[in-house]
């Protein structure tokens, strides 16, 4: 949020000595400016309200008259419980303090008393976490409240705030040009850090709020708007001029018609495709939307341009699967399609490099062993990357790298919400698959609790006699004391016993060697075992169409995301298809996502409520999640102003005047700091 720094150090704050300037230092705070730019994460409401309005289990502050004598039981180590009656309008209600025996002589009969706490409104009672004698008074009805370290408090904290808004608030610059300022009606940012700190109406925090909200996600788009352009501009692409007829005979030829959402990303990647520019394109799809066809089509094309195609997958037996279907929908027009894995050893592999070199090869298939050194292509064009997520940043630029600046199409069935999109991948164009073939059967998901175990195994019985596969998927791998929660060796042991004799069971799960892995999975894709019990390592990209039954033991610990990716295993057939999510979620969250999960197959809305009951960070996992921070804006919550920024942005950074007009020159300011253009001018 901050576009300088400024030299003055917190010292120069009245009563902050050399001890109080180190413990500040350590909170990242250390100069006025940061001092005053250092924000609350959340306020303490003191408004008095009516308990008619309250909601059970809210956070409320009351006043009222002391109705009984107060209470006190001891117990346990110096443990107290102290109990009063207050009547609060016509309320009669109990407020409980825990370990604040000192209290009792601070009320008697007929005082006015303010509390705030927990309204329990079943039981009518006030936990209280905060009490003043007297009727209320509190200075502000929004009291902040920060992150602190050491020994700093609250009021110390804010005291100096206040200190340091009397003395230098001229060191607050403003960041937005008057033009975004009177467009959105937005409050100065000296006025919008005051409210901010010192809050004096709901709607003044709220304003304020929102001013920052919109400055954090402008700067944040305006990088990758920058980087976007940037990279475009300054990385000379591959313009590939490919045959448009043999391209329309080519997709004529497939035996199903593309659907329409295929046709425009089909369109906007041919697009790509013949600008000067390299394609930095991410393709999201759900399982069945018909990605590969997609990526099909455009390695096609590459290839009438007089270039090779490369699809890059995480698996082995992903890249066999790819290879295959890839072939079979290549071949008959004539490309050459090969597979290159860590199993292609010795001769075999010494032919295909030499082939792929000389350009004989026209699109090759494989896992990272496509990255090796030694890979050679004599004019990549294309690179398809699938599940991108999966591979480190590294490993797809080593990749791009094998060619002149070839175009990259990244591919991933895990839909991610427009909201993370738009953030995670912002330097990147989005395109959406968002419409399933016709004529595909929806998966029918059941939610069950455990005691209808016996009802599941006879439903999956049926499935297995009629000559279908079935998933059981667990959690854990092996017992734990921490969590109760079914494990795929116990899972694994019981459904030995009870198929015995009829269908043949396998185990699968992270620990196993990836050779034993891929043993396992032939196994089950070629129906030696019928039934596979497995942890969640099956949730990307095996295509096993016999598949027709999944079980998911304890799915309430999954989230909404991960349960679509796994259901998305079956389904891949024409039969009918079917989940069973067998949950007893103690949680409300966890009751809304078994409901979310049975009333819709749509993977984009799936994944738009799990972001909204679990966060961005929880969404992608928060180490590998590359997702900013923000003091004050909130992705899931402020969407529509994220989408604001970025349009802005976007159009910003296209626009000759913003690099011109002396307005702008802040916002390009920071955009030189931050280091975007490397010292070079955006043209």
């Amino acid at each position: 949020m901050k576009i300088h720094n400024d030299e003055l150090t917190i010292q120069s704050i009245k009563g902050i000595g050399e001890e109080t300037a180190q413990q500040f230092n350590q909170m990242g705070i250390n100069s006025v400016l940061d001092l005053l730019e250092y924000l609350p994460y959340r306020y303490e409401d003191y408004r008095l309200r009516d308990l008619e309005e309250v909601a059970h289990d809210e956070r409320v502050t009351v006043e009222g008259k002391v109705h009984s004598e107060p209470s006190l039981m001891y117990y346990g180590k110096k443990k107290s419980r102290l109990t009063v009656r207050v009547l609060v309008g016509r309320y009669l209600i109990q407020a409980v303090f825990f370990n604040q025996p000192y209290l009792k002589k601070k009320m008697a009969l007929h005082d006015i008393v303010t509390v705030t706490g927990r309204w329990d409104k079943n039981r009518q009672v006030i936990t209280v976490q905060h009490f003043q004698a007297g009727p209320h008074n509190k200075e502000g009805d929004f009291e902040p409240v920060y992150s602190l370290k050491g020994n700093v408090k609250n009021n110390t904290l804010s005291k100096f705030i206040k200190k340091a808004f009397d003395e230098y608030s001229y060191l607050v610059s403003e960041n937005l040009p008057a033009v975004l300022l009177g467009k959105y009606k937005l409050m100065s940012r000296e006025e919008a850090l005051y409210q901010l700190h010192f809050p004096d109406s709901p709607s003044g925090m709220k304003q304020a709020r929102r001013r920052f909200v919109y400055e954090e996600f402008l700067l944040f788009q305006l990088k990758m708007q920058a980087l976007r352009k940037f990279e475009r501009e300054h990385s000379s692409g591959i313009q590939q001029h490919y045959d448009v007829g043999k391209i329309k005979s080519f997709t004529d030829s497939l035996p199903f018609p593309l659907t329409g959402a295929q046709k425009r990303v089909v369109n906007e990647i041919s697009a790509d495709m013949k600008s000067p520019y390299r394609m930095n394109r991410l393709l999201q799809g759900d399982v069945g939307s018909g990605k590969t066809v997609v990526a099909a089509i455009a390695l096609f094309s590459s290839v009438t341009a007089g270039y090779q195609g490369a699809l890059m997958v995480p698996t082995e037996i992903l890249a066999e699967q790819h290879a295959e279907s890839m072939s079979e929908l290549l071949s008959p027009a004539g490309l050459s399609v090969a597979l290159l894995t860590s199993s292609v050893k010795g001769k075999r592999r010494k032919l295909l490099l030499e082939k792929l070199k000389e350009g004989e090869v026209d699109i090759l298939i494989g896992t990272h062993a496509l990255i090796q050194d030694d890979v050679e292509f004599k004019s990549l064009g294309l690179v398809v990357t699938d599940e991108q997520h999966r591979f480190g940043v590294n490993q797809r630029r080593v990749l791009r790298e094998k060619g002149k600046s070839p175009d990259v199409l990244f591919m991933t069935a895990t839909p991610i919400p427009r909201t993370l999109a738009i953030t995670v991948f912002g330097e990147m164009d989005v395109s959406i698959i968002d419409e399933m073939p016709a004529g595909r059967k929806a998966i029918e998901t059941y939610w069950a609790k455990a005691d209808m175990l016996p009802r599941v195994l006879t439903f999956m019985d049926k499935e297995l006699d009629q000559g279908r596969q079935a998933y059981v998927i667990c959690p854990l791998i092996e017992e734990s004391d921490k969590l109760d929660v079914q494990n795929a060796i116990d899972v694994y042991n019981q459904l030995l016993v009870y198929f015995e004799g009829r269908y043949n069971v396998g185990l699968m799960h992270g620990r196993l060697h990836p050779d034993e892995k891929d043993d396992v999975m032939r196994q089950f894709s070629s129906n030696n075992l019928q039934v596979l019990v497995s942890t969640t390592v099956v949730e990307v990209g095996v295509n096993v169409p016999n598949a027709t039954f999944m079980l998911i033991y304890d799915a309430e610990r999954f989230g909404l995301s991960q349960l679509h990716q796994l259901r998305g295993r079956v389904g891949r057939g024409e039969d009918q298809s079917y989940c069973i999510l067998l949950a007893e979620p103690k949680t409300e969250v966890g009751k809304e996502r078994m409901k979310i999960m049975t009333e819709t197959n749509d993977g984009f809305v799936l994944s738009e409520k799990d972001l909204e009951l679990r966060g961005p960070g929880d969404f992608f996992g928060k180490k590998q999640s590359g997702l900013p921070e923000f003091q004050v804006a909130d992705m899931v919550h402020d969407y529509r102003a994220l989408e604001v920024a970025r349009d802005d942005a976007a159009s910003l950074i296209n626009s000759e005047s913003f690099w011109k007009d002396p307005e702008w020159e802040r916002l390009r300011s920071f955009l030189a700091e931050s280091g975007i253009m490397e010292g070079e001018k955006l043209d």
